[in-house]
């Protein structure tokens, strides 16, 4: 995905931060500056890493290219090698930029709408934590996109970096990582809404569809996208549950550090311990 546009969303969206403050009383959540601030400036923290990893990752030369064969890949993935549809590609983005218009439908309700700088942070920190982890990991593995496979395509095409970070799917994970998070917060402010199978379908059917397009495009196969699903899914509904009153079984910690190709990071991130 446009992993620029994606760092500047966050910046942008982080304006908001200062009516985190506010009332709290009929919310199921609670905040607190200092932790969340930490989680919301690693998380941009390690955007950028992940962005400079990717930006670094190297090509396929033409050795590399020719040595490819479908028969290399897992027979679950091996029927979408040599996808390739740029309408599929720019259809992709419909359903992804609509997900995250979502948690504003979560304004039209009173309660939700005087919590909106309560959930705008739980937002962020949902969003930069799936980012997070989907750009440190595509710039860490290499794996070729299906159409890669695709001998139509020129080899010059098919052998740029930007075509080895397969796995896995951001833009499935970052409209997952949207849709469950209106989907758990709804839930969680409207416990006995007769409304929460109908949220919760649509919360599943939009990366869903996300995820079909990919693969019809050539930019994933199906395990990356299930991974991207699971990995966005979790972050949207995670995120906003340890965030939950007197939920004191989750611990929050800083931590992070990582090494690769000779280069350091290191970041104050956060860790998460949960107690049963």
């Amino acid at each position: 995905m446009q992993l620029k546009s994606y760092i500047l969303f966050f910046l942008l969206i982080s304006f908001n931060y200062n009516l985190y403050s506010q009332q709290t009383n009929d919310s199921p959540y609670e905040t607190d500056l200092l932790k969340d601030g930490i989680w919301i400036a690693t998380g941009i923290g390690l955007n950028v890493a992940g962005v400079m990893l990717i930006q670094n990752k190297p090509g396929l030369t033409e050795a590399e290219l020719n040595a490819l064969s479908k028969d290399d890949i897992w027979g679950v993935d091996r029927w979408a090698a040599g996808n390739y549809s740029e309408k599929a590609n720019s259809d992709s983005y419909i359903p992804m930029f609509t997900s995250f218009a979502l948690p504003l439908a979560l304004m039209l309700n009173q309660n939700e709408r005087s919590h909106a700088g309560q959930i705008s942070v739980l937002f962020i920190e949902s969003m930069a934590t799936t980012g997070a982890l989907f750009s440190i990991t595509a710039g860490l593995v290499q794996k070729s996109r299906p159409l890669v496979y695709n001998t139509s395509i020129p080899a010059e095409e098919r052998m740029d970096n930007d075509e080895q970070r397969s796995f896995y799917a951001g833009h499935t994970a970052a409209t997952a990582s949207a849709t469950f998070f209106a989907a758990k917060v709804f839930n969680d402010f409207n416990p006995d809404s007769p409304w929460k199978p109908v949220v919760w379908g649509v919360a599943a059917a939009i990366p869903a569809t996300v995820g079909y397009l990919r693969i019809r495009s050539g930019k994933h196969f199906l395990t990356d996208n299930l991974i991207g699903y699971a990995m966005g899914a979790a972050s949207g509904i995670i995120i906003p549950e340890i965030h939950k009153k007197h939920n004191k079984n989750v611990e929050i910690y800083p931590t992070m550090s990582f090494h690769n190709m000779g280069e350091n990071f290191n970041s104050q991130g956060l860790g998460i311990t949960y107690t049963f």
